[in-house]
């Protein structure tokens, strides 16, 4: 089975959006992307096709900081549940980790399940000194992708399509 990984292609939305049903259980992960692209949010998205199906998708989103650098939120990364468990989520985040860097992104952050993403060198102590709408939770956790970059205080602003419904 050969995996192929590439930026996103407009073709492809919509086969991520049924992705991202299938993965979530419900359409709030595809309503979060479609705004991120209407409002010109998303930095990049990934997607992982496997024998040429699409398999999986990440997306990272620019956030507003108190910084010059620039910082980003992963979310979502889907994977087709019946590829679920196959090195897939693993190959898009680490691509996307990879992608980020040659955006010159300073840290990433991500609110994930706090036992997947360390493996890749997020934590939450790194999001220690971030102020932001999920600062505080176990699955807020963040990776600097340039010395430094989580170090300081720093304040961040999500785009509004992660808060949209919310209360």
């Amino acid at each position: 089975m050969a995996l192929e990984i590439r930026y996103a292609r407009a073709g492809d939305h919509p086969g991520i959006g049924d992705l991202l049903d299938a993965a979530f259980g419900g359409t709030a992960e595809r309503h979060i992307v479609e705004r991120l692209r209407a409002d010109a949010e998303s930095m990049f998205e990934l997607v992982a096709l496997q024998d040429g199906e699409l398999a999986g998708s990440i997306l990272f989103s620019r956030l507003w900081a108190d910084s010059h650098n620039l910082y980003a939120a992963l979310a979502p990364l889907a994977v087709r549940p019946d590829l679920q468990r196959k090195g897939i989520g693993s190959a898009l985040t680490l691509r996307g980790l990879d992608a980020a860097r040659h955006f010159d992104t300073a840290a990433v952050l991500v609110l994930g399940h706090p036992e997947y993403y360390p493996k890749f060198g997020f934590s939450a102590a790194a999001t220690a000194r971030v102020s932001s709408p999920y600062s505080g939770s176990p699955a807020f956790m963040g990776i600097a992708l340039v010395d430094g970059a989580l170090d300081e205080p720093l304040m961040v602003a999500y785009p509004d399509a992660f808060s949209a419904g919310q209360g």
